[in-house]
Parts: structure tokens; sequence; C-alpha cells
């Protein structure tokens, strides 16, 4: 006998009938989802209510013809409690996809958010480099107030000199 063939060594997993299912678990997560939706919903509740009235009439009214349930409705009870633990995995399976979801969206809210927050103190040193430049930048009126220091100072000097001083040297004998 085989070493793996041993039911008493650990190995790797025996193949049979059960290990052959594969279920692809994106496309049964959307069924779940869309039956989770579905049974969140007004239509479902009113289908439900209308069969379970129809059920109730059919095994009063008619038991002595069609009637398969009598009146405690075991088969019904049954019924309700098939669709109940069917219902509840399905529903706390959306709930999980849709938390992954979250998840994920949660995620990239931040990654935004912190982009964003480099972005804004980026644009912030940006704005206080440029204040600081535009301080040290001379203003329309500071060259103004200077030009006109400028040229006082020129009158003032052109009225001290003599007016031959202001001669070109040729002019001058």
């Amino acid at each position: 006998m085989a070493e793996q063939d041993r039911l008493n060594t650990p190995g790797r997993r025996r193949g049979g009938r059960l290990g052959a299912l594969r279920v692809d678990s994106d496309s049964f997560g959307r069924f779940a989802e869309v039956a989770a939706r579905f049974m969140g919903t007004p239509r479902f509740i009113m289908w439900m209510t209308l069969v379970v009235v129809a059920w109730v009439l059919l095994n009063t009214v008619g038991y002595a013809v069609l009637g398969w349930d009598e009146y405690p409705f075991i088969l019904l009870n049954l019924f309700f409690s098939t669709q109940a633990s069917y219902a509840a995995p399905l529903i706390l399976l959306a709930q999980n996809r849709q938390e992954a979801r979250d998840r994920v969206s949660l995620e990239h809210d931040r990654e935004v958010a912190a982009q964003s927050r480099a972005d804004t103190d980026f644009l912030a040193r940006e704005l206080a480099s440029l204040r600081l430049r535009v301080n040290d930048l001379a203003t329309r009126d500071f060259i103004r107030s200077e030009l006109r220091n400028l040229l006082e100072e020129l009158d003032g000097a052109k009225a001290a000199e003599p007016e031959d001083a202001l001669a070109e040297p040729g002019e001058r004998d």
C-alpha cells in the first residue's frame, strides 16, 4: 500500500464527487446580491403574501378536493423554513460583497484625500514663496518715487553747478 493511500497520514485531498463541484464565486455572489435585493422589496412581500393566502384558501376551503396540507400547515412551515435557510446565507453573502466594495471604495477615498491634502500643501507653499518674492519686487509707486527723487537730485545738481561746467569740453575756452 502506498504511503499516500493510507488514511492515517496527511496528504493531498482525495478527489471525490464533492471535490469536483466547482462554483464561480463571482457569479454566485452576483446571484446572491440579486436574490437579496429582490427579497428586500415590497414586490417580494406581496408575492409571498399571495402565496400564503392562496395556500391557506386551497387547504381550508378546498381541503376535501385538493387538501394536501391540513390546518397546522406543516408543509407551508417547511417551505418557509427552507426559504429562510437559503435566504439568510444569500443575504449575508450579499452583505459581505457590499462590505468588500465599501472597503475598496473607502481605501480609494483615503488615497484621493491624501493626494488632495498633498496638493493643497504644495499649493500653499508655492503661494507663500510667491508672496515672499512679490514683496521683494519693486512696485510701480516705488519706481515712480525713486525716479522722482533722482530727478530732484539731478535738478538740484544742475542748479548748484556753474553753467560752463555743463558745457561740452570742446565748447569751453
